[in-house]
């Protein structure tokens, strides 16, 4: 089940990489990414870069390398 979800939000992510204009037509700017990402394009580098992390995130919890990733980095605060 969980290459099926990966695969689809690979998919999601790839797609929001591509056709971001799609995205800002259907969703609409972010100001908050206007104002901190750029003078025109910060919501389309946000979506872009949303994708991104889509793609490796949905990779990595596909090949069981997230949880050790979030274990190694917030281990210590919670005693593992």
């Amino acid at each position: 089940m969980k290459y099926f979800l990966g695969i689809g939000v690979m998919i999601v992510g790839f797609f929001m990489v591509v056709k971001t204009q799609w995205f800002m037509e259907n969703f609409g700017r972010n100001n908050w990414a206007e104002e901190h990402l750029g003078i025109e394009g910060g919501s389309r580098l946000m979506y872009k870069l949303l994708g991104i992390l889509f793609i490796v995130g949905s990779f990595l919890g596909m090949t069981g390398m997230l949880g050790e990733i979030f274990i190694s980095i917030f281990g210590r605060a919670f005693g593992l």
